[in-house]
């Protein structure tokens, strides 16, 4: 294992080193990112009147923005994994937020190639990556990192990250207002509220006090007289920090905007079409800018990155489609799919009984949340406004040139019936193309990768089937009654997501698919972790009472993290959750779950104690109102 370690770490040194020579051979522009949290393109570049943003707007003017990016994923962790590797989160088994999974020691994070090609790189401050950020990969990643560390003469590639639109910041009170609740566009998925008017508006304002915060940097880029020699690059790591925005797969959440300005000395390391205040409609994904940056160097993107260079010598030809995932959203499991062609937006969702506005910690200490949710409880919603506390229906498919805030779902209407089927394989060629990883419970995920990285499990179609697992899981969650039988003989495959999918299709299908195979589903409790809580879940539900107490107990053996571990503990906690009064004869029991230490990774600890208290929270009847 050292011998192939070392042997691997030698090709790694050597390609790193042909690539160096590479790029020195030509002269190397400086890149300058500036990147903002939690915010879609709601900018006057992007025609928003309401938006008061002159720096941005100005550098748009002088560069091109891109009017179709698109986040890897709707959430902060995940995201920043798929720009920083250039890989989908869901390829790299960085897809679960938040999460901690090495990556292979021969795919370094892309800024590590610029460094080997001569570049000083720096980040100021935020990483948030799902992989620990390997040795190399930044000269500084600190609060004072700065294109100023270089050595004389070097050239850079230096990152900073704005916070202040963050999801908290938009919720911070008191605020006073300076955009005007009154005029802010309150889009049809949201209740129309003083309450949704100030965070809208609030959000408004953090967005040009970022302005401001871009304004100041490129003064100094100015100063230091860099701006002919430097790149520019604007982007949002995601869309809008409320809800239906950040975290789901609609555009409010993946939307983001992407602003690049290419000097002259440059300008033929720009994207196609460049010309100063353009707007383009290239499909790009955020996962693009890694090695975008590396062809702007004159580094040729790795082989094995997903990501496509939109410019410089080694520029890909368009991209057909977008893709991006939604997968465990902190406490909460989850797993849709979206892909879009610029007109079609498609959803997949693998778990339609989870509600887009399940109960979420962090989610709901936004008033906007809880004021939607009070409205929903009250019956006081609109159809396209109460549709977030429902079931999800398995397919979504929206065409966003006649409605961009994907309210209309088109997927029953025979009238787009050749959209759906295009997107729907379009998307089925990407799950397998990318080993999607997330068609693997984590604990799963975990336990069949061993020492090895995620990445290696997903390459090995012996440990991970991802065509046979795909194939259930899409069955399993079509809540087609057709499948019973098939997704019957699931539940006794020699694969455990098999089974899992299978025991998830029979819950969905309902009580009597689940009498119909009771037998076969108490068969589960003793299985695998993933296979027995779904079926457990199904047998709480719909089992006869003999079959939910041996449920429960099956549940109960899972409540102590240090004997079967902590994802195994988390999945059966969000399942004791989701399953609301009826987990009530062991739900204080499972309230009491130990706490993880510092025996758990640190971006994984605190989500079996948020699920403890939603538990508690239950057990008392107290509303998620905060």
């Amino acid at each position: 294992m050292c011998t192939r370690r070392l042997l691997i770490q030698a090709l790694v040194l050597v390609s790193l080193l042909a690539t160096a020579s590479i790029a020195l051979a030509q002269e190397q522009p400086n890149i300058l990112w500036l990147s903002s949290e939690d915010n879609g393109p709601q900018l006057g570049a992007y025609g928003d009147a309401y938006a008061t943003t002159p720096a941005l707007d100005r550098l748009a003017a002088r560069g091109v923005r891109f009017t179709r990016a698109w986040a890897a994923a709707p959430v902060c962790a995940p995201s920043r994994t798929a720009i920083i590797t250039g890989l989908s989160p869901q390829t790299t088994g960085g897809h679960n937020m938040r999460s901690e999974v090495p990556l292979p020691g021969d795919m370094p994070m892309f800024p590590a190639l610029l460094r080997a090609a001569g570049y000083y790189t720096s980040n100021n401050v935020k990483e948030d990556y799902n992989h620990p950020t390997p040795a190399g990969t930044w000269d500084d990643s600190s609060k004072t990192a700065h294109w100023r560390g270089r050595r004389p003469g070097q050239p850079f590639f230096a990152v900073f990250n704005s916070v202040t639109t963050h999801e908290s910041q938009i919720r911070r009170r008191p605020h006073t207002a300076v955009h005007d609740p009154a005029k802010v566009r309150v889009p049809p998925y949201h209740p129309d509220t003083p309450e949704v008017r100030q965070d809208w508006a609030q959000y408004y304002d953090k967005l040009t006090e970022m302005d401001r915060e871009v304004e100041a940097r490129l003064a100094e880029l100015e100063a230091d007289g860099l701006a002919e020699s430097t790149i520019v690059v604007y982007w949002g790591d995601h869309g809008v920090g409320l809800p239906r925005g950040k975290r789901w797969l609609y555009p409010a959440g993946l939307d983001v905007p992407l602003i690049v300005h290419v000097p002259q000395r440059f300008r033929h390391l720009a994207p196609e079409g460049y010309s100063a205040g353009k707007a383009l409609d290239r499909l790009v994904s955020l996962m693009d800018l890694g090695p975008s940056m590396l062809s702007a160097a004159g580094i040729r993107p790795p082989a094995w990155m997903q990501g496509q260079a939109f410019m410089g010598p080694f520029a890909a030809s368009p991209r057909a489609w977008l893709q991006a995932g939604r997968d465990r959203m902190d406490e909460r499991v989850d797993m849709s799919r979206a892909i879009t062609d610029g007109r079609y937006l498609y959803i997949r969702n693998f778990r339609p009984d989870r509600r887009q506005g399940e109960y979420l910690a962090y989610m709901f200490e936004t008033p906007t949340t809880q004021v939607w949710k009070a409205r929903h409880d009250a019956g006081q919603l609109t159809p396209a406004q109460d549709s977030f506390w429902r079931e999800k229906a398995p397919e979504e498919l929206y065409d966003l040139r006649a409605d961009p805030d994907a309210v209309r779902n088109l997927a029953g209407d025979p009238a787009h019936r050749a959209a759906l089927e295009r997107c729907r394989a379009a998307l089925r060629r990407h799950l397998i193309a990318s080993r999607d990883l997330g068609l693997l419970p984590e604990g799963d995920m975990h336990r069949r990768r061993g020492t090895r990285t995620a990445f290696d499990l997903g390459r090995d179609g012996t440990a991970f089937p991802v065509e046979r697992v795909l194939e259930h899981a899409w069955m399993a969650s079509m809540r087609d009654a057709g499948a019973a039988e098939t997704l019957r003989r699931g539940l006794g495959d020699r694969d455990a997501a098999v089974r899992y999918w299978s025991a998830t299709g029979l819950r969905l299908l309902g009580a009597s698919a689940v009498a119909a195979h009771e037998a076969a589903l108490l068969a589960l409790l003793t299985d695998d972790v993933a296979p027995r809580v779904a079926a457990a879940d199904a047998l709480v539900r719909h089992g006869s009472p003999q079959a939910r107490a041996r449920a429960f107990e099956s549940l109960s053996a899972l409540l102590d993290y240090r004997a079967v571990g902590h994802h195994a503990t988390m999945l059966a906690l969000d399942t004791l959750v989701a399953l609301g009064d009826l987990a009530a004869p062991i739900r204080l029991a499972a309230a009491a779950a130990p706490a993880p230490g510092k025996d758990v990774p640190a971006r994984e600890q605190e989500y079996i104690a948020r699920l403890a208290l939603r538990l508690r929270e239950q057990a008392a009847a107290v509303t998620p109102m905060r």
